[in-house]
């Protein structure tokens, strides 16, 4: 699994940083910062809730990756 981040777009709600923050973190100005781009299965179920939980939709995932 690869995931992906629109940066520009985040909003800065934090929940991906909250669910998954071996994966997620926030910058000084609350923005997504990608931790891990490829975590390992032990994170997919958090990675999931954290882009079902994005408000703004900036994080995506391929699986093929």
């Amino acid at each position: 699994m690869m995931i992906n981040v629109d940066r520009d777009a985040c909003c800065g709600s934090g929940q991906c940083a909250l669910v998954a923050p071996a994966v997620f973190g926030q910058d000084e100005n609350d923005l997504v910062v990608l931790l891990d781009a490829r975590p390992g299965p032990e994170h997919d179920r958090a990675v999931q809730e954290a882009v079902s939980m994005c408000p703004t939709g900036v994080i995506w995932v391929d699986q093929n990756a």
